[in-house]
C-alpha cells in the first residue's frame, strides 16, 4: 500500500499500539505494557473482536528498525500471530507492507481457512483505512497523534 506521507510519519504511527483502534478493524484498544518501549523484547496488549468473538492477547515486539521493520508475535491469546511490516521510500510516498502468520489455539472454534479469508480480507482494509486516515489527516510534528 502506498501512503503519501513521509515514511517517519508513517513508521511511528504504525509502530504505536496506542494508534492501533484508529486503523485496524475488531482493535478496541491496545497499550504498551509497564516498561514497553520501541525495541525488541517489549510488550503490547490488545482487546478487540474476531467474527463475533472478543479477544485478549499480548505481544512481543521482536523487531524494530525504524522507518525500515516493525515486527511482533503473540505470546499469550487464542491466535498464535507472527507479524510483520516494512516500509520503503517509493517516490516520494511511503510502501508498508505486511506479512502476517496466524494459527487458531484449540480453544478458539474458527477453522484455519476461514481464519486466512478473514485475515486477508481485514488487512487489505486496515492498510486502506491506514491510508485514508494518514493522508487526510495532519500528524503533528515531532509526534504520532493526528489532530
Amino acid at each position: 500500500m502506498k501512503i503519501y506521507r513521509p515514511i517517519k510519519q508513517v513508521f511511528d504511527f504504525v509502530s504505536n499500539p496506542e494508534n492501533d483502534f484508529q486503523w485496524q478493524y475488531g482493535t478496541l484498544a491496545a497499550a504498551r505494557l509497564p516498561d514497553g518501549t520501541d525495541r525488541p523484547g517489549s510488550f503490547f496488549r490488545t482487546i478487540g473482536h474476531l467474527l463475533g468473538q472478543r479477544l485478549q492477547g499480548i505481544f512481543e515486539v521482536t523487531e524494530y528498525e525504524p522507518n525500515k521493520k516493525y515486527a511482533f508475535r503473540s505470546i499469550a491469546g487464542p491466535l498464535h500471530l507472527q507479524t510483520c511490516y516494512t516500509f520503503n521510500i517509493d517516490s516520494g510516498s511511503t510502501r508498508v507492507s505486511i506479512a502476517t502468520q496466524a494459527h487458531t489455539a484449540n480453544n478458539f472454534e474458527m477453522s484455519e481457512r476461514l481464519l486466512e479469508i478473514k485475515m486477508k480480507k481485514q488487512l487489505k482494509e486496515n492498510l486502506a483505512l491506514l491510508k485514508g486516515l494518514l493522508e487526510a489527516k495532519e500528524i503533528l510534528p515531532g509526534t504520532t497523534e493526528i489532530s
